[in-house]
């Protein structure tokens, strides 16, 4: 029986609303809002400048406007034949508000324009999902949009007023005071319907904190803030809901997000999938080993857990159950190797952006801490299943069922060219905003190429074609954004001219809508926690937080570490990744400073614990999502996940105890040693989540008895703590666990029956 889900059936867990605009006209104007919202973030990320003379005095703005002319004569011209132009012209004023907004600073807009129009189109996209999926009433639904407008009405106000703004900085009209705290609240109550309490409650509480907190007892209390100034510091500038979160999310978030979007619509998951069966999909359970190498690659275009349970899960556990997993194992097997994607380089998700903005390091460095990290997860996540596998003696599929990888690369290639060159970009130091518009640019001139390849006849000709393409894209962008505009331009032109060109534009088109949909949760998160940032600013209450973290590690730095890690835990109970980690970071990370943990590392830390809150309940957001696909409790899949992801819980201690981990040098020595002791860690690290994982499934290459399983445990714990000679003691017990262990299977194969 076949049990795969239609992904349009299902709810995202991150807002729990369908995977769609909605039906009838609300809907198709819903959708290309988002496409004008994709359109705004793309003008603006890209830089490109609309009053640069292209030739002949015409500039790309009074292209823009042109080519809206046009679409206006042409629904005009329609409407005149009776044919449909609803969506054209829908199309038409919601891309003409983009225009128009960009038209006020035509040489680029502020970076606080940006800021507050990115905050106004989440309100209007979330407001306008409210409106159309939960509203029962034609009365509810007007109120929807009506809040939804004015969400965006707020968010252009700053933009309308940014001059006068600025001129008085600090002093608020009446005005002012009203739009700032019906932003405050109109955020609340859409991030309360979409994304549920928690957020909000927590918000909430640092904001009454800031109004209230002089009446608290010392040392909890400060001196205490008048409404009008903390509206000021809250809703205008940028150190509340307009701080760096919402400045991460409006550049390079929303970026590979729609870089992600583009990718997934060019058949990027079919292409990982086919790879991860033909390598994995034979061994001893294959099917759950194809979950976890599946999600991993798809974790390097897609930041986000939940999404990636959706997307990869509704083909992996169906299969995992078919093979003989139990429905909670199953799911849970998904959900930890989906949230793994949020440390799996280059993408990483939107914490990662944060954390370099925040401590002020370059991405790429980010990316380095991870890398051995994010292996170590995964490799725990592989051992489990396979564990499990031969606990239950459970085959693989057969081969003649599996593709093939070298067929499925030979058709779609072309498609890890954008990867690459983004990894390449980012380890050769660009910016993450760059790579990502390089990649984001490479991704649609190669989709929209595609169907003009179809044309050539011959493989290696297209292949020609594509690489050539491919260049010319990705190299456009060091000589200009203007050369990157024309040929995508000239690359649309084509694709109307050519034989399934309409549809591949189609296909884009729909792109641009996914990721403002797909962007909604995470703005709408950094938004919200703008608010704790905000109070922590204007207030200083993270500092007693911090200090009670010192007092506690001077006399011991693990019991700091597991109050820090569960702090992650039971934030992350109600509130996603990004403001689990900015609330985190922000209180603890500081403290772990402090204490000797190195910058990069006390992050990470805390980063890490931060996705794990994902698989703990009671709330565990990648685990409900796949409970639907699994058809079992929510909570059942959670604790399987917890089981399967727990010798992974041990990377980041030992990371704090030894930085090598994270390739982080704090010994001063360098070239071959520093290499030396890093790959001295990653065999340690290896090591203890091998130990771990067969001393918590029971199975190595065999049932294991109590004892080879104690000792195997004793020998991870010993790999772990940071002592004199525990590491030879680790290595020495383990490696006699384990000899013991095939020892005893062997003569048990060679007695006499």
């Amino acid at each position: 029986m076949n049990e795969r889900v239609d992904q349009a059936e299902l709810q995202n867990p991150e807002h729990g609303l369908p995977e769609n605009f909605g039906a009838g006209w609300p809907g198709r104007l819903l959708f290309w809002l988002a496409v004008a919202f994709s359109t705004f973030q793309i003008v603006t990320a890209f830089g490109v400048p609309l009053d640069r003379t292209i030739a002949f005095g015409v500039t790309p703005l009074a292209l823009a406007w042109a080519a809206l002319a046009a679409g206006a004569l042409f629904v005009g011209w329609a409407a005149a034949r009776r044919r449909p132009v609803l969506d054209g012209l829908f199309a038409v004023v919601t891309l003409a508000i983009t225009v128009g907004l960009v038209t006020k600073f035509p040489g680029g807009l502020p970076s606080q324009a940006v800021r507050t129009l990115h905050v106004g189109f989440l309100c209007l996209v979330g407001g306008g999902l409210l409106a159309n999926h939960r509203s029962r009433t034609r009365a509810t639904r007007s109120l929807g949009w009506a809040l939804a407008v004015a969400g965006f009405l707020i968010g252009a106000y700053q933009w309308a007023f940014y001059d006068d703004l600025v001129a008085r900085a600090g002093e608020l009209t009446d005005a002012d005071l009203y739009v700032g705290l019906a932003l405050i609240a109109l955020l609340f109550y859409l991030v309360a319907r979409i994304m549920g309490p928690a957020l909000v409650i927590v918000a909430g509480t640092f904001l009454a904190y800031c109004l209230l907190g002089q009446y608290l007892p010392a040392p909890l209390n400060h001196r205490g803030y008048g409404l009008e100034q903390v509206v000021e510091h809250m809703a205008f500038g940028t150190e509340g809901i307009y701080g760096t979160p919402v400045y991460v999310s409006s550049t390079y978030i929303f970026l590979f997000v729609l870089f992600g979007a583009f990718l997934e619509r060019a058949g990027m998951i079919a292409l990982f999938t086919d790879i991860a069966m033909s390598l994995f999909g034979s061994a001893r359970g294959g099917p759950a080993k194809v979950a976890v190498f599946s999600s991993a690659l798809m974790g390097t275009i897609s930041g986000s857990g939940v999404a990636n349970v959706v997307a990869v899960g509704q083909f992996t556990i169906p299969l995992m159950k078919r093979f003989g997993y139990k429905p909670a194992f199953a799911g849970g097997v998904e959900a930890t190797a989906s949230m793994g994607g949020q440390i799996m380089p280059p993408v990483m998700g939107a914490v990662a952006f944060i954390m370099a903005e925040t401590i002020d390091v370059p991405y790429v460095e980010i990316v380095k801490a991870a890398i051995i990290p994010a292996l170590l997860y995964y490799l725990s996540a592989f051992l489990a299943v396979h564990f499990e596998a031969g606990r239950r003696g459970l085959v693989g599929l057969p081969r003649g069922e599996l593709p093939s990888a070298k067929a499925a690369l030979r058709e779609r290639w072309f498609l890890i060219l954008p990867l690459a060159v983004l990894v390449y970009l980012l380890f050769a130091g660009y910016t993450p905003l760059f790579a990502g518009s390089v990649g984001l640019a490479l991704t649609v001139t190669l989709i929209l190429g595609g169907t003009i390849a179809l044309g050539f006849g011959r493989e290696a000709v297209r292949s020609i074609f594509y690489v050539t393409l491919g260049l010319i894209a990705a190299g456009a962008l060091w000589v200009g954004v203007m050369l990157v505009l024309a040929l995508v331009l000239v690359m649309v032109a084509a694709s109307l001219l050519t034989r399934g060109g309409r549809d591949t534009l189609v296909a884009c088109r729909n792109a641009l809508a996914d990721g403002a949909r797909q962007a909604l949760p995470v703005g709408l998160a950094c938004a919200v926690v703008g608010l704790v940032i905000g109070t922590m600013t204007l207030t200083g209450v993270g500092t007693i937080f911090g200090n009670y973290v010192v007092s506690v590690g001077q006399n011991s730095l693990v019991a700091s570490l597991v109050l820090t890690m569960v702090v992650s835990l039971i934030l992350g109970m109600g509130i996603p990744t990004i403001p689990n980690y900015i609330i985190t970071s922000s209180l603890a990370a500081p403290s772990l400073l402090t204490l000797g943990v190195p910058l990069i590392v006390s992050h990470m830390f805390v980063f890490y614990f931060g996705i794990m809150a994902d698989l703990t309940p009671p709330v565990a957001l990648a685990c409900f999502a796949a409970a639907p696909i699994a058809r079992e409790s929510g909570f059942k899949i959670s604790l399987e996940a917890i089981r399967i992801a727990l010798p992974g819980f041990v990377v980041p201690y030992m990371a704090v105890y030894d930085p090598a981990l994270m390739a982080q040098n704090t010994t001063g020595i360098g070239g071959p040693a520093f290499a030396a002791a890093v790959a001295y860690m990653c065999v340690k690290a290896a090591a203890a989540v091998f130990l771990w994982g067969a001393a918590t499934s029971g199975f190595l290459r065999g049932p294991m008895r109590l004892w080879e399983r104690a000792a195997a445990f004793l020998g991870a714990l010993l790999l772990v703590v940071a002592l004199p000679l525990t590491d030879q003691a680790g290595f020495l017990l383990g490696a006699a666990a384990v000899g013991a262990h095939v020892w005893r299977l062997r003569r048990v194969a060679t007695r006499p029956a």
